[in-house]
């Protein structure tokens, strides 16, 4: 390595960093580029947005005394940088791997990771708690958020920035402006920072104020705070607005280039001199350095396999006898929906491209919104429009919509509104790990009153649950579906509605009965067969529902079978199989019951199929569970 990264190589901690000269900072950028673009290329993971904050992580570090001053790195897609350079450069080729470094900043992997992120718009809430957590022990230290401008969308930032700016903690943020998330910024917030960044007489005064300022740090409160107040009224005059985040109570400073690493080393040398609670922003380009990258940016933010020489993505493209992706299932499916009935609406929280939001963006670009990154906004907007007549079909992520929670009782289901939610990456998620898992939605959205509660083990049941979500309720639906591709190429058939509530039998048998929901029914398929091939004949359900249930077919199971067994991919605790046991117990039966799915514990990163088997609900763990309770009798 140390032929190709002579500088990078040599860095074991931010400590080594800090030996280097300020004129070495240039070229270790530099190559700290190319190794990030050398390993994402043949380890898949997130790669833009690290490319984008090269600079702006090696000048936190080389200023900051890491990690007893404290930085947290939003959502955490960019931290590749911060991990490479915190002593984990030769793991770094393990990144999302099976057992290998997360590809989020994590507490347990590194003190230099001051906070576990993966959800967005956490930063400064956490900075701010770890800076009053300082004053209160009596320690110095400074506590950074580094903070994206599609993250700053969420209002949990805005209710930090709210409180820190009325408290005069040694905060830092960092607002990482590059116009971009996964998808491209929207609303109002990104017309305003597109303000500040291109007018260029502000941006000249604020220069010249900044070193009048700076200078003025040193002497009377009063009189500093006097003419601050001179050069905010002026520059909120050129601005024909004020400074939001001044208003707010920190002092601004910026934009500057987030790409001249020297600079950016003496701006913030400069910011931690100044006490009290701060702003800078930072102008920087996502997949910098790296042309398909920059050009491309939202299919670069998670490239896949590619060719570092070209750019071309080596994933294999999708052919008329491939699977679909679920998720392109969705918004297909949400097209023919809409060109139906003029109430279909969709929404989804920046997250267009990722859920497929932007085939319907496409076809009918007055009929989807993009709310950006705000899911509790997304509900009570969809239930806004539900309230005055419209449907909307309102995808949220199934681990984002944990966010969101009160909005779907309070704001939906007490009301009873019309709101489809479509939950995309339900169950095990795979390289993503525990903060992007969907294990928890059939619990909680199962015990919310008037709330249905659905997962399709196959594309044709999704479609056909969207429909049946559109044409045979009037009240709050939940589909849940898993991340990748399904199983059925000829998935294009004419939509059909189903019962509410009723399962399907998929295979009879006299010796267990297999439950099973979603796609799980697929692991349950394979079991039976192997049984059978040992002389053990399985009924397999694909129950559809998990609210309401179907009792009548439940009732027939519980009065002919003694061995049950429960299959999900989502959380035992409270889950489907929970369920199923709830209702034996209520009506009288008592079978025996062995439920799988994920256990009490959060889940590690990891290929799908091997997470399964980890948690103990893969075919072959069926199996071992079905012959188990055959031998104990």
């Amino acid at each position: 390595m140390s032929e190709n990264y002579p500088l990078l190589s040599k860095l074991d901690s931010p400590a080594d960093l800090r030996l280097l000269p300020a004129d070495q900072l240039p070229a270790l950028a530099d190559e700290l580029r190319r190794y990030i673009i050398e390993v994402v290329s043949a380890r898949p993971g997130h790669l833009g947005a690290s490319l984008g904050v090269v600079e702006l992580a090696v000048a936190l570090h080389y200023v900051f005394d890491t990690p007893n001053d404290r930085l947290v790195w939003d959502v955490g897609h960019q931290a590749y940088a911060h991990k490479i350079l915190t002593g984990r450069r030769e793991q770094f080729r393990t990144n999302r791997q099976y057992k290998g470094l997360s590809g989020f900043p994590r507490r347990s992997e590194s003190p230099y990771d001051a906070f576990g992120t993966g959800h967005s718009s956490t930063s400064i809430s956490a900075a701010l708690g770890m800076s009053l957590a300082a004053a209160h022990q009596g320690q110095q230290r400074t506590c950074v958020a580094v903070i994206g401008d599609g993250a700053l969308t969420g209002g949990m930032a805005f209710e930090g920035l709210n409180h820190g700016g009325s408290l005069k903690s040694n905060l830092l943020v960092i607002l990482n402006d590059n116009n971009i998330s996964i998808d491209p910024s929207v609303g109002g917030l990104k017309e305003y920072l597109l303000d500040i960044t291109t007018s260029r007489t502000y941006n000249r005064l604020k220069d010249e104020a900044w070193d009048f300022l700076g200078r003025l740090d040193r002497i009377a409160p009063r009189t500093r705070a006097a003419v601050q107040k001179i050069d905010n009224a002026v520059k909120s005059a050129l601005l024909k607005q004020s400074n939001m985040f001044e208003s707010m109570g920190f002092r601004y400073f910026g934009p500057i280039d987030g790409h001249d690493v020297q600079h950016l080393t003496q701006v913030l040398s400069d910011l931690k001199q100044i006490s009290g609670p701060k702003f800078l922003h930072v102008h920087t380009v996502k997949g910098k350095g790296y042309t398909p990258a920059e050009l491309n940016q939202t299919a670069f933010h998670a490239p896949g396999l590619f060719d570092v020489g070209t750019g071309q993505r080596l994933s294999s493209a999708p052919s008329e006898l491939q699977p679909p992706l679920y998720q392109d299932v969705f918004g297909e499916t949400l097209v023919e929906l809409a060109r139906q009935d003029e109430r279909v609406l969709g929404i989804t929280p920046a997250m267009a491209s990722g859920c497929s939001m932007t085939k319907l963006m496409e076809a009918m670009p007055h009929r989807a919104y993009d709310v950006g990154i705000a899911e509790q906004h997304a509900v009570t907007l969809s239930a806004g429009l539900a309230a005055d007549g419209m449907v909307p079909f309102c995808n949220i992520y199934s681990t984002f919509m944990q966010r969101a929670f009160d909005q779907v009782i309070h704001d939906v289901a007490l009301q009873q509104l019309h709101v489809v939610f479509c939950l995309d990456r339900g169950g095990l998620v795979g390289d993503d790990g525990p903060t992007h898992h969907g294990a928890f939605d059939l619990a909680y959205m199962r015990m919310i009153p008037n709330m249905v509660v659905a997962a399709p083990m196959d594309e044709v049941e999704l479609r056909n649950m969207m429909y049946t979500a559109l044409t045979t309720v009037n009240g709050p639906f939940c589909i849940r579906y898993p991340r990748g591709r399904g199983v059925t190429p000829d998935w294009r058939r004419p939509m059909e509605p189903i019962e509410i509530g009723r399962a399907q039998r998929l295979r009879s048998g006299d010796d267990v009965a297999i439950l099973s929901i979603g796609i799980a029914a697929h692991a349950a398929i394979d079991a039976a067969k192997r049984l059978s091939d040992s002389g053990v004949e399985a009924t397999v359900v694909d129950m559809r529902f998990v609210k309401p249930l179907d009792e009548t077919l439940l009732t027939c199971i519980a009065q002919r079978f003694r061995r049950i067994v429960t299959v999900e991919d989502g959380c035992l605790v409270g889950g489907f199989g929970s369920a199923v046991l709830e209702w034996m117990a209520d009506s009288g039966y008592s079978p025996r019951i062995v439920r799988l799915g994920i256990p009490d514990r959060f889940v590690e990163h990891g290929p799908q199929a091997q997470l399964y088997a980890d948690c103990g609900y893969s075919a072959g763990d069926i199996y071992d569970a079905v012959v188990q309770m055959i031998d104990d009798k």
